[in-house]
């Protein structure tokens, strides 16, 4: 009897444990869709660095580049939206300059996942998103932006691409760049002074830079000099010279007089000297080299943390001729523009109700010279779109002693 109580008790022990203990299988969970999204994460971040170091004019050349077919170009339309020159021609400027980078088609299944990385991470980015039917939708935000049809035409431009446009203007012609004095320098071991992009900073000896043509780098000298190892060995008579970074064997320089700014140059044609142009007494001017970005007004990118430089529809992007600092200030002339202002202008006036421009910070204000000595309300009850709005007072008026649309506008 107690040898069968005792059974009856085991039995009961074990039924418990075997209801009341922990599960002992381990979870399985997916990650399919954590791996997808840094996939399109990382393809953000390579398409947004390619297209700041075109903007800082330095090089990226990160395997990411290749990986994801990235394509980065300035391009630059006249009055007739028509492709031409990016460069000043006889005081004139292309009436558009754009710097545009795009990726390779994103898969149309990852199209909801890539605008959800749009949006937690370039959410203040304004141009860069997914080509729909030559527009550029962005993330957390309605609006798109239109990308000129030569554009798209010129750059093979198809639907799914990443897309990030930005748009520039070249300065003006005849600006001196001197070297700003700035305070010394001292360099750790293994490193050297140099200055690069408008001060001086410590950059290490094994840099590497590419140098096109039978150029090399010199690390002295930080720049690409003649590689005398590339150098041939030229017939009796001959020379061997640099012509456009590549050795040339040519003929010995003759007793030829040229007139004033012309130079002597050898017709590979007739074999014969003759005179040209001097090419460097030409007064064209190029485009700003280094660009500073000085027209960010967000949050950066979480991981990349590069400057993202994108005026809104209604700004402009100024570019100072002393420093090459580029700034989004606002521009008026645009709000007449559906894309700046969705509604009609010419209602948004009398005594009731002016435009205002929604500045995002005080920074911002500070480089706005229009509104240099003016008051500039940033309270909750103002928009800090970088648009421009209108304000409706109401039963109100507009206070005119502390208003200055289409900048400010302050209720009484």
């Amino acid at each position: 009897m107690n040898i069968f109580i005792m059974i009856l008790v085991a039995l009961f022990m074990a039924g418990y444990y075997l209801m009341d203990s922990p599960s002992q299988t381990v979870a399985k969970h997916e990650t399919e869709y954590a791996v997808s999204r840094s996939d399109l994460r990382t393809v953000a971040q390579c398409a947004t660095a390619l297209h700041n170091a075109q903007i800082n004019g330095t090089e990226f050349n990160d395997i990411c580049i290749e990986q994801n077919g990235l394509v980065s170009e300035f391009i630059c339309l006249d009055n007739k939206l028509k492709i031409t020159n990016c460069e000043i021609v006889k005081n004139k400027k292309p009436a558009f300059s754009y710097i545009i980078t795009a990726t390779h088609p994103i898969d149309v299944n990852d199209h909801n996942a890539m605008m959800e990385v749009l949006e937690t991470h370039y959410a203040d980015a304004g141009t860069f998103g997914l080509l729909n039917d030559g527009m550029i939708m962005s993330g957390g935000t309605s609006l798109r932006r239109q990308i000129p049809a030569e554009i798209v035409k010129n750059m093979e431009l198809v639907d799914g691409q990443l897309v990030y446009l930005t748009q520039y203007e070249i300065p003006d012609a005849g600006t001196v760049y001197d070297i700003a004095p700035t305070p010394d320098v001292i360099c750790p071991v293994g490193t050297a002074k140099a200055y690069r992009f408008g001060r001086w900073q410590c950059v290490g000896y094994n840099t590497k830079t590419d140098c096109g043509g039978d150029m090399i780098w010199d690390s002295d000298l930080y720049e690409c000099v003649a590689d005398e190892s590339r150098k041939p060995l030229c017939a009796d008579a001959q020379t061997a010279v640099m012509v456009d970074s590549v050795w040339e064997c040519i003929d010995p320089f003759p007793d030829k007089i040229c007139p004033d700014k012309m130079v002597a140059r050898l017709n590979y044609n007739t074999l014969e000297w003759e005179c040209v142009m001097d090419p460097s007494a030409t007064t064209n001017a190029k485009k700003c080299t280094h660009i500073t970005s000085g027209a960010v007004y967000g949050a950066l990118g979480a991981t990349l943390r590069v400057p993202q430089t994108s005026c809104t529809d209604c700004e402009r992007m100024v570019v100072d001729n002393d420093t090459c600092t580029a700034t989004c200030v606002p521009d008026p002339a645009r709000l007449n523009d559906t894309r700046c202002y969705p509604g009609v202008a010419t209602e948004c006036s009398g005594p009731t109700r002016a435009f205002y421009f929604g500045f995002p910070s005080s920074g911002y204000i500070e480089s706005v010279e229009a509104v240099a000595n003016v008051s500039v309300p940033l309270g909750k009850s103002y928009a800090q779109n970088r648009r421009f709005n209108c304000l409706d007072c109401g039963a109100g008026e507009i206070d005119a002693s502390r208003s200055m649309p289409p900048y400010v506008a302050v209720c009484k």
